[in-house]
């Protein structure tokens, strides 16, 4: 392979891990700016929701079925939590609320160890057939479908916030949480749905990176850790910026790992991470700003 054919194997590589990273990160940011509260167990329902769909498949269940059945379990997963851990909390300092979540991820990942074990268990690719040749490089067919899911994620939210009365419901929430109970609409109901959409989220998206990764109890850890760095360096705030540091992060790891050292790639997130708090700590797009339900 040329180096023309090398580096735009690594550009293919860095796109897949940062729509990997792009979708943790959307389901933080959405979250986060709903609730105020930064989920550290949202790679925990990465991993669930891929695990429950290799499950379903060994099971006999086809894959869209069991795509349609994690979904909606790690959805009610999802919102079970905030009723049980985060909507308790609600008044507590902001440290607390991310302690809690940090709690939860760390039980998930116990539980998930206890049902599924240590060996990792496969999914289905989505597409038959080999890898597609491109300028020299091969591409896994599974990679399209991780950055469509991506745009289709963007494209989802954009419309469901801009386009739809309960978008603007959230929007009104997200902008003056006092005007809003004034006008009858109640933000703990908006958190139950947030964590609970953060929940579906994640599991659409550990659902699409299975057949890529394989899925095992603790692949939700250090994607999660490098989807948190990915929201932090787009801002916190930024829906876009969320696909942006995870693209970003992703294509950075990758020419690092192929150019460099492989050692560098997991140690490069932080250093980006350091990067951008020390000189845009807003992140790269938009400001940070806390809020509680």
């Amino acid at each position: 392979m040329d180096l023309t054919g090398q580096l735009f194997q690594l550009l293919c590589t860095g796109l897949t891990l940062g729509g990997i990273y792009a979708l943790i990160a959307l389901a933080l940011v959405t979250t986060f700016n709903i609730t105020g509260v930064l989920n550290m167990a949202q790679g925990e329902f990465l991993a669930l929701g891929a695990l429950l769909a290799a499950s379903l498949c060994a099971a006999g269940a086809s894959l869209p079925l069991a795509f349609v059945i994690a979904v909606a379990a790690l959805a009610l997963l999802g919102g079970l939590l905030e009723r049980s851990a985060i909507h308790p909390a609600r008044h507590a300092p902001g440290l607390i609320l991310i302690i809690i979540t940090i709690g939860l991820s760390i039980s998930l990942r116990g539980l998930a160890l206890l049902i599924w074990g240590t060996e990792p268990v496969a999914l289905p690719a989505f597409s038959g057939g080999g890898p597609l040749f491109v300028m020299g490089a091969a591409v896994n067919p599974q990679s399209l479908w991780i950055l469509g899911l991506v745009t289709l994620a963007v494209a989802g939210l954009h419309g469901f916030f801009e386009l739809t009365y309960t978008g603007k419901v959230f929007r009104a929430c997200e902008i003056n949480r006092t005007g809003a109970r004034l006008v009858g609409i109640n933000p703990a109901a908006l958190s139950f749905l947030a964590f609970a959409g953060s929940g579906a989220l994640g599991a659409a998206a550990g659902i699409f990176i299975a057949p890529v990764t394989l899925a095992t109890y603790d692949m939700g850890f250090l994607l999660g850790v490098k989807g948190c760095v990915a929201a932090i360096i787009g801002g916190l705030n930024s829906v876009g910026g969320a696909v942006l540091g995870g693209l970003l992060l992703g294509i950075l790891e990758a020419f690092g790992a192929g150019l460099v050292s492989s050692g560098l790639k997991d140690a490069l997130s932080l250093l980006v991470l350091l990067g951008v708090l020390l000189g845009r700590p807003e992140g790269l797009i938009g400001a940070v700003a806390g809020r509680k339900v």
